[in-house]
């Protein structure tokens, strides 16, 4: 992806600061290059999010030799840790990415799927920590992320209700954000499940903020998730949907994340307050449609 051009934004009536968050995630879709990682976060900046978002993992810690030695063709090599290995950012790439977030006033967090990668990203100071919906179930991994202080996001993906309870009892009060997702990649229209974005406001939502993370290909969803009141909103970014990277075809292009800034601000600015009356804007309306029927 040489030569990509950062578009500017070009709607200059909406910078109101927006109360849902928004989430770029980047993933591994940077495939281990950090002249993509940079260009992936001035997207994110050019489309108003707050934070963008990466993936950490101790490979040895995660995998299994057996999962490690298996045959895998990626451009690194023939193996699954060719693949992994190929994927991840040393600590000097992360201070990159740290100080260029700090340089373009961004803020940054990982999914850490291991013990060691929650110690490494606290090197950094985060300012969340993420458990990624695969990490639900693994309460050991819950309890050191706890142990951080670090204000939680947990995505509800891939799980049953006893299963979130069950990482919510470990987290406690810790956690501040539930994010509502299906997790598959890209995920169909059919298994988008917004409803249960509704539900989780309904069961959790006295105590959390509950989200939406994005695996569709497109906004449409992202939209409706504002619409149902969700206060965070994550999706994951790319340059080009045809790069190489099992994420690459459920993320968002820059032209994508250009709109889905508007559309969230629009949606909150459309709210109002519910009243059933005649707007200050319907008046000369009113007074040039309607009679006084009450005299007739």
């Amino acid at each position: 992806m040489q030569g990509v051009r950062i578009l500017g934004h070009t709607k200059g009536l909406k910078e109101a600061v927006m109360e849902t968050i928004l989430v770029a995630d980047c993933g591994i879709n940077h495939n281990g290059d950090l002249s993509i990682a940079k260009k992936l976060i001035d997207v994110a900046k050019a489309g108003g999010c707050q934070y963008v978002k990466f993936q950490k993992r101790t490979i040895d810690a995660v995998y299994t030799k057996e999962e490690l030695d298996a045959p895998r063709e990626s451009p690194w090599g023939k193996t699954f840790r060719a693949q992994k290995e190929g994927l991840e950012f040393s600590k000097e790439a992360y201070a990159e990415i740290d100080q260029y977030c700090k340089q373009q006033g961004i803020g940054w967090f990982a999914s850490p799927w291991d013990e060691a990668s929650v110690d490494f990203l606290m090197e950094f100071d985060v300012p969340f920590m993420k458990v990624a919906a695969a990490c639900v179930t693994n309460l050991p991994l819950l309890r050191k992320i706890k142990s951080t202080g670090k204000p939680v996001i947990i995505s509800a993906g891939m799980c049953s209700l006893d299963e979130l309870n069950a990482a919510l009892d470990v987290l406690g009060d810790g956690c501040q954000y539930i994010l509502s997702c299906t997790s598959t990649y890209p995920t169909k229209v059919e298994d988008m499940n917004m409803k249960k974005i509704k539900n989780l406001q309904h069961m959790f939502g006295s105590v959390k903020k509950i989200g939406f993370s994005n695996h569709s290909s497109g906004i449409l969803f992202i939209a409706m998730a504002g619409i149902l009141g969700a206060k965070m909103i994550e999706f994951h970014i790319t340059l080009d949907r045809s790069m190489y990277g099992s994420d690459q075809a459920a993320s968002i292009e820059q032209p994508g994340v250009l709109k889905i800034r508007d559309y969230i601000q629009d949606v909150e600015k459309s709210w109002g307050d519910g009243e059933i009356v005649c707007l200050p804007a319907e008046i000369p309306v009113r007074k040039k449609l309607t009679k006084n029927w009450a005299k007739t």
